[in-house]
């Protein structure tokens, strides 16, 4: 039994068929790249960000990097700073009283970012130069003894010429009130504001964290 084909359909081209399949397969192809596209949208959105754009620069650390890093001499201490980290910060023992907010937060600061470092603790020392050379607080020695809190304190230097390149390396960049990094080189090589900031601590151990984790060139843990 034959197949009925009427008038109309013989007068449409064979061609035509492909025609149409080919525009809705067409179509269908585009709905589905523009599906795709609005699906990656936010990939392609933070890759251009971070590329690109680049915020703040591309900067990732809370701390001011010392570009280039700043040599230490350790004339200018009786303690070593070589092979260690070392968090400096330098107040005169005369103004660092209880009641001194500014200077007990640097040395708080510094004790909990150490206690902070865990099992890391030990490659990290706390220095205190103090600069007028009069005996340290009683209540503050206690709190801030190097035997339970790990913090050294140091004199400065007798010698004219120590004293002041000492305090021209501190002063440098207007960071003499900083917390001070020193690389186990020994060198600046970043300073942090003093802060009661729980946000900004953690940026702070964040970036101690990196450090201690990236860098173990030099380092002596004797």
């Amino acid at each position: 039994m034959g197949i009925k084909v009427s008038d109309k359909e013989l007068l449409i081209p064979a061609s035509a068929d492909s025609v149409a399949i080919d525009t809705r397969t067409r179509r269908g192809r585009m709905q589905m790249l523009f599906l795709l596209l609005a699906c990656a949208a936010p990939v392609i959105a933070s890759y251009f960000a971070y590329y690109v754009i680049k915020p703040e620069g591309g900067k990732t650390n809370f701390g001011v990097l010392v570009q280039p890093a700043q040599d230490a001499n350790e004339a200018w201490f009786s303690v070593p700073l070589k092979g260690k980290w070392t968090l400096l910060v330098a107040r005169p023992a005369g103004d660092c009283q209880i009641k001194n907010e500014s200077c007990i937060e640097a040395l708080f600061l510094m004790r909990q970012l150490r206690v902070a470092m865990g099992r890391e603790s030990g490659r990290v020392q706390l220095l205190w130069v103090n600069l007028d050379g009069k005996p340290v607080d009683p209540e503050v020695a206690l709190a801030y003894d190097e035997k339970t809190a790990g913090l050294k304190v140091v004199n400065l230097p007798s010698d004219p010429k120590l004293k002041a390149e000492f305090q021209a390396w501190l002063d440098r960049e207007g960071a003499g009130k900083a917390i001070q990094l020193v690389d186990p080189s020994p060198a600046k090589m970043m300073y942090f504001p003093v802060t009661n900031s729980s946000k900004e601590f953690a940026n702070i151990k964040k970036d101690l964290e990196k450090l201690l984790r990236l860098n173990h060139k030099g380092e002596s843990l004797q």
